[in-house]
């Protein structure tokens, strides 16, 4: 595996898709975590999996927390850069089209591809994001004009609420993004309910896919 300043997994497209999801794993989690889920949403698509280089006793993530739903947002912005540099990287080693990149994130891989979204959103065609918070507020506001990001939320998640989901959504609507969100009978973690959506609409918005 090529070193590219994370440890991650690469799996090819097949049938000629042009597709790429960056997968990004909640805490915990690794490069394996979200193949599956890869496969399920975009079967053709080519899947770049990076690992979390933060530890929290011991469990990757993506940044550094102060405390559940407190963020460090100076290492946020820094890890978010990373991010960005192992994208643009990983398209030429690859030789994937970096203009065709969703990201896929769940918990705190849904946050830093938040964050991505508002420092870096020429990385990202899109994104998909099960169980995301407001990253941070922006001085100023990305221009996201059009670009498709669908929020899956569980009505049922004691980390997140109700009103912080919203809170994202009118942000990223704010900023011109052509944003859906669904809400599932779900907790934090992903429902069968959620994939399902997921698919329906990565089918739709990226039909390469």
């Amino acid at each position: 595996m090529r070193d590219l300043g994370f440890v991650h997994k690469f799996v090819p497209p097949t049938g000629g898709s042009q597709l790429t999801l960056l997968l990004l794993h909640g805490t915990g989690g690794n490069e394996s975590d979200l193949i599956q889920l890869g496969h399920e949403l975009a079967p053709r698509a080519a899947l770049l999996s990076p690992r979390g280089k933060v530890l929290e006793n011991g469990m990757p993530r993506f940044f550094r927390r102060l405390g559940e739903g407190i963020f460090d947002i100076n290492d946020l912005v820094d890890q978010t850069h990373n991010l960005a540099v192992f994208t643009g990287e990983a398209s030429r080693a690859y030789r994937f089209d970096l203009g065709k990149v969703v990201a896929v994130g769940y918990s705190n891989g849904a946050n830093i591809a938040g964050s991505a979204l508002i420092l870096h959103p020429e990385t990202l065609a899109g994104a998909v994001l099960f169980r995301p918070m407001v990253p941070f507020v922006p001085d100023v506001m990305p221009k996201l004009s059009g670009k498709p990001i669908l929020i899956l939320a569980g009505s049922r998640d004691s980390i997140v609420p109700e009103e912080e989901t919203e809170r994202l959504a009118g942000l990223l609507k704010r900023a011109g993004a052509d944003l859906t969100l669904r809400w599932a009978d779900a907790t934090h973690g992903i429902a069968s309910e959620d994939v399902a959506a997921a698919r329906e609409w990565l089918s739709e918005k990226f039909p390469d896919s």
